[in-house]
C-alpha cells in the first residue's frame, strides 16, 4: 500500500462466523464459556443465544487491518465490544469489517474501523495506526 488519503474508504470484507468457528476459537484460547457453545445456558443467563466471544470478533477485525496492511505495518489497534454476535445454530452470520483514512502523516495512516453485523455495530471505538510507506 504505496499511498493513502484522508478521507479514503478501505473495501469491506465479509467473514463468516458459526458455530465450528466458535468450537475452534474456544479450543484455541482455552476460553470455554458456555454462553459459546450451550444455547440453553446461553439463554439461561439472558441472551437471545450464543454468541461469538469478543476476542474472537476483534481478532477479525485485527485480521481484516493486517490483511490490508502487512502483519509488520500494524502499530496499533483497539476496539471496544458493544454488542455481541449472536450465532444461531446451523446459520453462518456475516461479520462485516471496513475501515476510513482518519489521519495520514509520516508515513503513518489512522484507521477508523467499522465492524456489523446486520448492520448493527458490533465492535466501538475501533481504530488501527498503520504503516504504509
Amino acid at each position: 500500500m504505496s499511498t493513502l488519503e484522508i478521507g479514503q474508504e478501505l473495501g469491506a470484507k465479509s467473514y463468516p462466523i458459526n458455530r465450528a468457528l466458535l468450537v475452534a476459537y474456544a479450543n484455541a484460547s482455552g476460553d470455554q464459556n458456555p454462553i459459546h457453545q450451550n444455547e440453553e445456558f446461553a439463554k439461561s443467563v439472558g441472551l437471545p443465544d450464543v454468541i461469538a466471544h469478543g476476542m474472537l470478533t476483534m481478532a477479525l477485525a485485527g485480521k481484516y487491518v493486517s490483511d490490508i496492511a502487512g502483519c509488520a505495518a500494524v502499530k496499533e489497534f483497539s476496539a471496544r465490544f458493544t454488542k455481541p454476535v449472536v450465532v444461531p445454530a446451523g446459520a453462518d452470520v456475516a461479520l462485516v469489517i471496513s475501515a476510513k483514512v482518519t489521519s495520514v502523516e509520516d508515513g503513518l495512516a489512522k484507521l477508523d474501523i467499522t465492524a456489523t453485523v446486520d448492520e448493527v455495530k458490533v465492535l466501538g471505538m475501533a481504530k488501527a495506526t498503520i504503516s504504509f510507506l
